[in-house]
């Protein structure tokens, strides 16, 4: 795990916290160089750091026994269809499946090119290329569109989001059919949620249910009192941030 996070920690957040501590030296007069890597970030590295780390942590929990085949876990650790954009499996659902002899199946190939097709490049080439036209233009020009105007950039905007975010999951799932694999489903309906709890269990689910299992609850989850429930909660939202970018917006 150690390692895991030691590759992570390089290639993707070094360069953020080197010039961070490089402004925070100059604010207070100390004119320090970023000491930065010339490097690239290995794709998919958030995905498959998560996926191996919840096999170390499930083999430890005993939820799963030591895979003995070793092209099937690295096939499980860097099957394509979801290595960029998700979801984040578990190795108790999706290495089982790498042990077992898969036929055709023209249901599951019909079902993966309906998703893939209608679900997928629908989303994110009709719906949200489409919004990102609006969006953009709203905000490059903020400063002469009214607040009328600015919350239908705000509306657009979610619909972006959800359609690109939704579309590369339904192609990822989609493609997975194709091969005989059945992948979790990463959003269920979130913008008809009733409260923020409620919308955070229906968006990106891999990630959301990972963050409970592998930190929150191991923390105390809720359990200890109104603080140590805060406390959990913010250092979720934290580790959330830091996964989704390493950069000071996140």
């Amino acid at each position: 795990m150690l390692v895991n996070l030691g590759f992570l920690g390089v290639f993707k957040y070094y360069n953020f916290f080197a010039k961070e501590f490089a402004e925070a030296c100059s604010s207070f007069g100390f004119q320090v160089d970023a000491l930065t890597l010339d490097i690239i970030l290995p794709v998919g590295i958030s995905f498959y750091t998560f996926q191996t780390m919840s096999y170390t942590i499930d083999v430890y929990r005993e939820k799963l026994k030591p895979s003995k085949d070793i092209i099937a876990f690295f096939a499980f650790v860097s099957f394509f269809p979801q290595l960029v954009a998700g979801p984040i499996e578990r190795a108790t659902n999706l290495l089982p499946q790498f042990y077992t002899k898969r036929n055709f199946d023209y249901k599951k190939a019909v079902d993966g090119l309906r998703q893939i097709l209608w679900g997928g490049l629908f989303k994110k080439i009709v719906v949200a290329d489409n919004c990102a036209e609006v969006v953009n233009h709203i905000f490059e020009n903020q400063a002469d569109i009214n607040a009328s105007g600015l919350f239908v950039g705000a509306i657009f905007f979610a619909f972006q989001i959800y359609g690109d975010f939704s579309g590369y999951s339904d192609i990822a799932i989609g493609t997975s059919r194709l091969f005989g694999f059945n992948l979790m489903q990463i959003l269920l309906s979130p913008y008809f949620s009733r409260d923020i709890a409620e919308f955070w269990r229906r968006w990106h689910i891999s990630l959301s249910t990972w963050f409970r299992d592998y930190v929150y609850i191991p923390l105390g989850g809720s359990r200890g009192g109104t603080w140590m429930k805060i406390r959990n909660t913010f250092i979720i939202f934290l580790v959330s941030g830091f996964w989704h970018g390493a950069t000071g917006p996140f």
